[in-house]
């Protein structure tokens, strides 16, 4: 028979270890590399979060660059930090693939998932999809004025007035750069008569927008998105949806051996799942599922504009293409 003493001990003892295994609970973690905005990461953490209580959903935030740097320094060294990777460009993907850092995974979300959204082989799959356009101040550049497609940029009228982001630091923008070098209607020869059209080059994609919302410049190749957000904030600005506008299904991909890997199958699935997705149209993002409600955004319309695309031509020549544009700009 225990004496009072060593029923006290017990107890302790107990509460002890209860104690632990909710402290291990609470301390369970999920890393995301990521070069979203971070007000999107943020309410993705929060669905996540109240989803799983007993998870939290770390980040690394950063330009497309810097994140893929990072990516490639640590597999460099062994190991990747991520469990979860979700960057602008799929064309980055096949590089991952290819260096062997992603998991085949397959998440029972796919099913609402176009396949022309997902790796053949497993490796990835699309999460949002944005749209890289003409965004132009409405201070002085009317609807009707505006560039309908991307060879009106090059009219002179647009001299000096036309802003981009870097494509070195910005993977939508490389997306973009790959997609029209790649294609024969545009070539390496369209990046140098905008050069010539005196185009400016933005080191990143806030800065970008915000310069044609401040009326820097009068003309932005920029995102849609992005151009929402400020148009929700009063700025003047709208987006032209143009011939041959280069649409990007961002893709996410697991982590091969990560340190939380069944926590990174959750975290991919929520992010591709209805409420994930419903999270990200609230964004302004367009969602890559077939059963989510996207406001008034006609995403047939902006398929029927959409250049076509070479992923793996993309992946192949990005070396080459971002020399060439580093050449012609003098970086």
């Amino acid at each position: 028979m225990m004496t009072g003493g060593r029923k006290l001990l017990v107890m302790i003892l107990l509460l002890s270890m209860i104690l632990g295994v909710v402290g291990m609970a609470h301390a369970s973690t999920v890393m995301l590399y990521s070069s979203m905005q971070e007000d999107q990461l943020l309410a993705i953490k929060r669905g996540f979060e109240k989803k799983y209580p007993g998870i939290t959903m770390e980040y690394y935030f950063a330009g497309t660059g810097r994140v893929m740097t990072k990516i490639a320094t640590e597999a460099q060294a062994g190991t990747v930090g991520a469990d979860v990777i979700w960057v602008g460009d799929p064309a980055d993907y096949i590089s991952f693939k290819e260096i062997g850092i992603l998991e085949q995974y397959s998440s029972p979300e796919a099913y609402a998932i176009d396949d022309v959204y997902i790796d053949p082989e497993g490796y990835y799959t699309g999460a949002r999809l944005m749209n890289m356009g003409i965004a132009y101040n409405t201070m002085f550049v009317t609807e009707e004025e505006a560039p309908k497609t991307w060879h009106d940029l090059l009219d002179p009228r647009w001299n000096d007035q036309i802003v981009m982001t870097d494509p070195g630091t910005s993977g939508t923008s490389k997306f973009w750069l790959n997609a029209i070098v790649s294609h024969e209607d545009y070539g390496i020869e369209f990046i140098q008569a905008l050069k010539d059209n005196g185009l400016y080059i933005e080191s990143g994609s806030s800065a970008t927008h915000n310069q044609v919302a401040a009326g820097a410049y009068h003309i932005g190749i920029c995102l849609d998105y992005m151009t929402a957000n400020l148009m929700e904030l009063g700025s003047p600005v709208g987006f032209i949806f143009p011939k041959d506008t280069v649409s990007i299904f961002s893709p996410i991909g697991l982590v091969k051996g990560s340190a939380n890997q069944e926590n990174g199958k959750l975290l991919y699935d929520f992010i591709l799942s209805k409420e994930g997705q419903e999270i990200l149209v609230a964004e302004k993002l367009i969602s890559v599922r077939n059963d989510v409600e996207q406001g008034d955004v006609d995403v047939d319309a902006i398929a029927a504009k959409a250049l076509d695309l070479d992923l793996e031509a993309m992946a192949r020549d990005n070396d080459a293409n971002l020399a060439a544009y580093d050449s012609i700009f003098g970086f």
